[in-house]
């Protein structure tokens, strides 16, 4: 297979992966899987995992994430206890507790979805709204809703039901739109960043978009339509005419043939590589999919998911974990539990704390997670992490983590991890330098395992989803 992925036929691209001899469907494929569609698995999961078609899983995966968008987060104890307090710092605490206690499924497994979660990030992320300027935690919550509930649906109603949220009007300065001076923030953001992208737009299409949602404001933290202040005249926008509203208005943006290709193309990048750009010819199936399946995006997240692609040299690797994926993932593949407050503000100080994307365009992602300053934060927070006196480890120690799984041994202790974390194998001699490093560490066995893990956090194969 040729390396340019200019080259690749798309047809074996999105073709269903089955294993082989030469590809078998073993545990490091699923945690491949598990990493990306989710925040990783433990030995237990990866052990059900492998014994089901990869195919059949991944079904699987979508139809839990579609159920658990119907269950509405509202009357969670914990974000009732973390409203109360007014503060979306500690709203995020109780998003990384669902993220941590997702599962796949199985037996019993509950509500949270980790593909939900995941991708009720990518679209937090897609459709930026900072709580530093969104000074509500209501309003925020009420966001992170919205995209839940329509994550893996319907993205004509998601972009539709965004467009008059009252956060995203509050973030974007239309809470307040007047006939007499249409704000073009929000008509702008949904052609460029949100649905179209640069170049299949004018500014005098913005100009028309913004007329379209006149009238438009939030009063009493609610959208409202004022009538009296929208702009009841012709307009003109991609080639369509009509005294539209604001809804109208979207719905010509909706028909567009940029959408598809546009949303494809960063949710291949989302669940796939970081680089480069997927080609056109790539993204044109799963374009075409999206339009035929009018704009219903678990059809396209299956097939990504399920695809020689997703498991081939071009996707495996090729992603740097974002913080999220890097402190939620270390505790989720080792049955962990901490105190998430401590890792919201481990995970703000390397850059991506939830509910405060740095700006509309949300967080660049790829090698902008790593420099010289963010790679040893990352490394201090898994330290950090580690270390807290409320971290636990299936309720107990890491050594009896490791008893558990009968990999208490320098060796086998570093296969399990390798397993566990890596996308890129380490070799035989960075796997003897930690053998002997585990052997020449003091303390108690937990503190030995604690610091093989933080020691392993700095090889650069750790930051690599």
């Amino acid at each position: 297979m040729s390396n340019d992925i200019m080259a690749v036929d798309p047809g074996w691209a999105w073709a269903p992966f089955e294993p082989s001899a030469e590809q078998p469907w073993n545990r490091r494929r699923a945690a491949h899987l598990c990493r990306r569609a989710g925040f990783g698995a433990t030995s237990e999961e990866l052990d059900r995992i492998v014994k089901t078609d990869p195919t059949d899983f991944v079904a699987s995966v979508i139809r839990q994430a579609t159920a658990a968008a119907q269950i509405d987060p509202a009357a969670d104890a914990l974000a009732t206890a973390m409203l109360a307090t007014g503060n979306s710092k500690n709203l995020a605490a109780w998003w990384l507790y669902r993220m941590l206690n997702s599962q796949w499924p199985g037996d019993n497994a509950p509500s949270h979805s980790p593909l939900l979660e995941k991708l009720a990030l990518f679209w937090h992320g897609h459709f930026a709204t900072g709580a530093d300027k969104v000074d509500d935690v209501e309003m925020m919550f009420d966001q992170n809703r919205l995209l839940r509930r329509h994550a893996v649906g319907d993205l004509g109603t998601m972009v539709l039901e965004i467009s008059r949220n009252p956060a995203m009007l509050v973030y974007l300065d239309s809470a307040t739109n007047r006939k007499a001076h249409p704000n073009e923030n929000f008509a702008r953001e949904i052609m460029e960043l949100f649905c179209l992208g640069e170049g299949n737009y004018s500014e005098r299409d913005i100009q028309e978009l913004a007329r379209c949602f006149t009238g438009w404001e939030v009063r009493r933290n609610s959208f409202r339509f004022n009538r009296f202040q929208h702009d009841t005249g012709s307009k003109s926008i991609l080639g369509e005419t009509g005294a539209f509203g604001g809804e109208e208005g979207i719905a010509v943006v909706l028909k567009q043939k940029a959408l598809p290709r546009f949303i494809v193309g960063k949710l291949i990048r989302f669940f796939m590589f970081d680089e480069p750009s997927a080609p056109e010819q790539l993204v044109e199936p799963l374009a075409q999919l999206l339009r035929r399946s009018d704009l219903q995006i678990g059809p396209v997240i299956e097939r990504i998911l399920a695809s020689n692609l997703f498991h081939s040299s071009f996707a495996v690797g090729r992603k740097v974990r974002s913080p999220v994926e890097l402190g939620i993932g270390l505790l989720r593949c080792l049955h962990g539990s901490s105190n998430l407050e401590l890792v919201a503000r481990g995970l703000d100080e390397i850059g991506q704390a939830v509910f405060y994307p740095p700006n509309v365009k949300g967080w660049d992602g790829g090698r902008s997670w790593i420099n010289t300053s963010t790679l040893l934060g990352r490394s201090n927070l898994v330290g950090e992490i580690l270390r807290h006196d409320k971290t636990r480890f299936a309720g107990q120690s890491l050594e009896s983590l490791a008893t558990r799984y009968g990999v208490a041994s320098p060796p086998k202790l570093i296969e399990w991890l390798d397993e566990l974390f890596l996308a890129a194998p380490l070799g035989t001699r960075a796997k003897q330098e930690l053998v002997e490093f585990a052997a020449q560490t003091s303390g108690n066995s937990s503190r030995r395992i604690a610091e093989l893990i933080h020691t392993l956090s700095t090889v650069p194969q750790f930051h690599l989803a």
